[in-house]
């Protein structure tokens, strides 16, 4: 039994919840075929060997991020397509999605955030690379960057229902 409110909820069930979706949605979205004129800055050569919920649990070990953010993952790959439409989450965009939607989702809403240099450090790319990722996710959310309490309540509440394992 999980606590009714997202913010209440331990970060370890809260990242199993959010990689779980996560996982559903890279499971439908890498059988999309591939096109060369969808490739976007987000796209690796090839998936990095880590799962979503190792690297989760790595991002929020080493930048102390608040479970706030995490729900903005999801609101932002939401809100993404109205502006890349050629856009999906797959297991060759993921992992730079997911760790330039927390600097952003960070830099948004916490008291207490990281530079940039360890956000990049923490996800695995370059500095230059991070800024360059930071900038295009920014540009495609029109800098809207920040849901209100009752939108990330109703992430919260909607990855409880579809998760096997949990139930409030």
């Amino acid at each position: 039994t999980l606590a009714s409110n997202y913010y209440e909820i331990n970060s370890t069930d809260l990242i199993r919840l959010v990689a779980g979706m996560l996982d559903q949605l890279i499971a439908v979205n890498d059988r999309i075929p591939f096109e060369r004129d969808h490739l976007t800055r987000f796209h690796s050569r090839t998936a990095p060997n880590i799962s979503v919920v190792d690297y989760l649990t790595r991002i929020v070990r080493y930048t102390r991020l608040e479970n706030s953010c995490l729900l903005l993952i999801l609101v932002y790959i939401d809100w993404a397509p109205g502006t890349m439409p050629v856009f999906h989450i797959s297991s060759l965009t993921v992992h730079r999605f997911l760790i330039t939607a927390v600097t952003i989702s960070a830099k948004a809403i916490c008291d207490y955030y990281c530079t940039n240099t360890h956000y990049a450090r923490v996800g695995g790319v370059s500095i230059q690379e991070m800024n360059s990722l930071e900038i295009e996710l920014l540009n495609y959310l029109r800098w809207r960057v920040t849901a209100p309490f009752e939108v990330l309540q109703q992430y919260y509440m909607s990855l409880v229902a579809r998760h096997p394992e949990y139930q409030l």
